[in-house]
């Protein structure tokens, strides 16, 4: 039984990832017909953030009163709504409006899955269910360029998204019998959640740490995400074509990574298996810094890709044993907030930086966020070290 809900959860893993690279792939064809500026994306996408924001504060709420297997459902649910408005809007207005659910859903069903995870399954499994995630950021933008290319254009990439959310959909909700008894595989006991308000989560020991730590690895990682294509270009001198390819390069490294960590990540532990990576990330930075061969430089991608790939599943995978398996539903949900705060607001703060410097202070901007999240957790795993020590 453990394993059919665990393959359950890898499909939710890849309906979490579906949506996050759709609109960028469409919106060179979209934002023509829709007769709205190319950067009107920005728009689009504030509002899906601003929209999973909230619900990812809301989550441990609506996890407790509904249980992770009904917000899963709901959440795919209401993404499909999303991916399907926006197949059917002929109008930005209609655009906007349908970003309500598409960032809803994507919001709680983040903070309930990683949160099911981190109580019952191992670090191996968070680290290969975020791979999933991946996939699904892989998938989704190849069904859109087949069926521009096939004249079904972007409404029937979104339709098509749309009716394999629909499917797993009915595949998670069909499931419930597989979450009635869940497993217990992480070493977590079964404990009542408790209800925190937000100025109580953000007085447990080490939370405010934690918290800026996942603000300025997400801000790093969504800058990369964002601009890696825009530096080739205006720093590198890549061709422009070329550079839009190499663009995957980073998702391409991350989704290997996190598959490779999967097998070494019970053996390392949360907090080495972090350091690795940023160690690893940071000669991945280092390669961007040097004026070497364009092979190099975009090896660096995929380097940085690497390094990142274990970060965001340690943090998650640690937050039980940070804080409690009491308050990690409640503190995951904060910690998705954070990251999706970061990664909204920090990328248009490079944007700004390349506009009015220089697009090549890219690896400068990387190594000043990664840094801080090392700083972060540092001073976290000193807190929680203090903490330990004064319990003995």
């Amino acid at each position: 039984m453990a394993g059919l809900l665990l393959a359950v959860i890898y499909l939710g893993f890849i309906s979490l990832g579906l949506p996050d690279s759709l609109n960028g792939s469409a919106w060179p064809v979209m934002h023509e017909e829709l007769g709205v500026s190319l950067s009107s994306l920005g728009i689009v996408t504030m509002l899906i953030s601003g929209s999973t924001i909230i619900s990812s504060l809301v989550s441990d709420k609506l996890t407790r009163r509904m249980g992770t297997h009904l917000v899963t459902v709901m959440s795919v649910l209401l993404t499909c709504i999303g991916i399907m408005g926006f197949s059917l809007s002929t109008s930005f207005w209609m655009l906007c409006l349908f970003t309500v659910p598409y960032g809803f859903g994507a919001g709680a069903i983040d903070a309930a899955l990683n949160n099911y995870i981190a109580l019952h399954f191992s670090s191996r499994h968070m680290n290969w269910l975020h791979c999933f995630w991946g996939v699904g950021t892989i998938i989704s933008p190849y069904i859109m360029g087949y069926c521009l290319t096939a004249s079904a254009g972007w409404r029937g990439g979104f339709r098509a998204v749309g009716f394999i959310q629909l499917a797993l959909f009915l595949v998670i909700a069909l499931s419930y019998p597989l979450w009635r008894n869940p497993p217990h595989l992480s070493g977590q006991e079964e404990v009542e959640p408790l209800k925190l308000t937000l100025f109580e989560k953000l007085k447990l020991p080490g939370a405010v740490f934690l918290l800026l730590s996942f603000f300025c690895y997400c801000a790093a990682e969504a800058t990369v995400m964002n601009w890696a294509s825009t530096y080739l270009v205006a720093a590198k001198a890549v061709e422009k074509s070329t550079a839009a390819k190499c663009g995957s390069l980073f998702f391409i490294g991350m989704t290997v990574g996190r598959f490779l960590s999967g097998f070494v990540s019970q053996k390392l532990g949360d907090r080495r298996l972090m350091r690795v990576g940023l160690g690893v990330a940071g000669v991945g930075i280092l390669l961007l810094f040097l004026p070497l061969p364009l092979s190099v430089t975009i090896a660096a991608l995929v380097i940085i890709g690497l390094g990142c790939a274990p970060i965001y599943p340690a943090i998650i995978h640690s937050t039980p044993a940070n804080f409690g398996a009491e308050a990690s539903s409640g503190m995951i949900g904060l910690e998705m907030a954070c990251a999706y705060v970061g990664s909204t607001f920090m990328p248009p703060v490079y944007g700004l930086l390349a506009e009015h410097l220089s697009p090549a202070v890219l690896p400068l901007f990387l190594t000043v966020f990664l840094g801080l999240h090392l700083l972060f957790m540092e001073l976290l795993n000193r807190k929680k070290r203090q903490d330990a020590a004064r319990a003995s």
